[in-house]
């Protein structure tokens, strides 16, 4: 089978090969899939540059997410979590997976749509739902025209809350209107504290989906109702956040840090079957970037590296 490899850490020009090797063998209850799209989000380039942990194989076929086709069935699936813990992702023509991380795919939603789900849309969920139901509550998504937070736009909103999402442009507006937020601020001309406690009479908001917690703290502090949450998967422009400790206490407020790959089975399994029906609904909208081949799969790294808009896609 065609397939992308590193063997070495470094820039996607000097480290990914392609070429031929054999097609993987599915161990106990895990699943053959044919793969027509492999989906590349932020970790895949970062871990591909040495900077998620060491190597762990001598051989690494990148890429968590993607979608295809059961061999042996036919069977159209999403996959998430493809390469965890595990040497083989989905930069190939075939990858084996655990059969609960190959999701039936409805017939409404293309293979590139499948692909951009796993890790952005799992985050999202939980993001949104980690501590129950949001019917009637407020929730402010920071970014909501990047990859979690347009996902985490469209299920606030359908689960019943009113949505607040942060933007820095017009043309990201467009994205954050067309996923269904109610309210949208643009950070880089508006005061986002000011805005919000006007949009909400004072009240605040009971909820956050953040994309950046060190640098928007401040900020989330003075909008967060007394016992509201802060659900962050990121952090990338303040790395090591100084955490003003009194100020979170004397609001009681909650701060949960979500990584995916170790969410709780139930948790997982809740955000597939949520975005299954919202799928099958078509209640669900894709932010979908550049397409590029798989020999042209160094492009598509530099490409995310390069701040690509939308999800980047690996056509098999």
């Amino acid at each position: 089978m065609r397939a992308a490899w590193y063997e070495d850490f470094g820039p996607a020009k000097d480290v990914i090969v392609t070429g031929e090797m054999g097609v993987p063998v599915p161990g106990d209850g895990e699943v053959l899939v044919k793969v027509a799209c492999s989906g590349i989000n932020p970790v895949d380039v970062k871990r591909r540059a040495g900077g998620r942990g060491d190597m762990t194989d001598d051989r690494v076929v990148p890429h968590f997410d993607g979608a295809g086709t059961i061999e042996g069935t036919g069977q159209r699936v999403w996959l998430f979590e493809a390469q965890w813990q595990n040497a083989a992702g989905t930069a190939a023509e075939y990858v084996c997976v655990p059969a609960s991380r190959a999701v039936p795919l409805p017939d409404n939603t293309s293979f590139a749509e499948g692909a951009a789900l796993g890790i952005p849309a799992l985050t999202a969920h939980r993001c949104v739902f980690g501590d129950g139901d949001v019917s009637g509550q407020t929730i402010l998504v920071t970014g909501g025209a990047g990859a979690v937070g347009n996902y985490a736009v469209q299920f606030a909103r359908l689960g019943g809350a009113t949505v607040i999402t942060t933007v820095s442009g017009d043309e990201k507006a467009q994205l954050a209107k067309t996923a269904g937020a109610h309210h949208i601020i643009n950070y880089r001309t508006e005061n986002v504290a000011e805005a919000i406690q006007k949009i909400t009479g004072g009240a605040g908001v009971d909820r956050i989906v953040e994309v950046e917690f060190g640098g928007n703290l401040e900020t989330s502090i003075a909008v967060l109702k007394v016992r509201g949450v802060i659900a962050t998967y990121a952090s990338d422009a303040f790395k090591e956040p100084s955490v003003p400790f009194y100020q979170l206490l004397y609001k009681n407020i909650v701060v949960r840090h979500e990584l995916v790959f170790i969410m709780c089975e139930q948790a997982k399994q809740l955000a597939v079957s949520d975005i299954s029906r919202w799928l099958a609904a078509g209640e669900v909208t894709h932010h979908m970037g550049p397409l590029f081949a798989l020999d042209d799969i160094i492009q598509a790294h530099e490409a995310v590296e390069g701040g690509a808009y939308g999800k980047v896609i690996v056509e098999l």
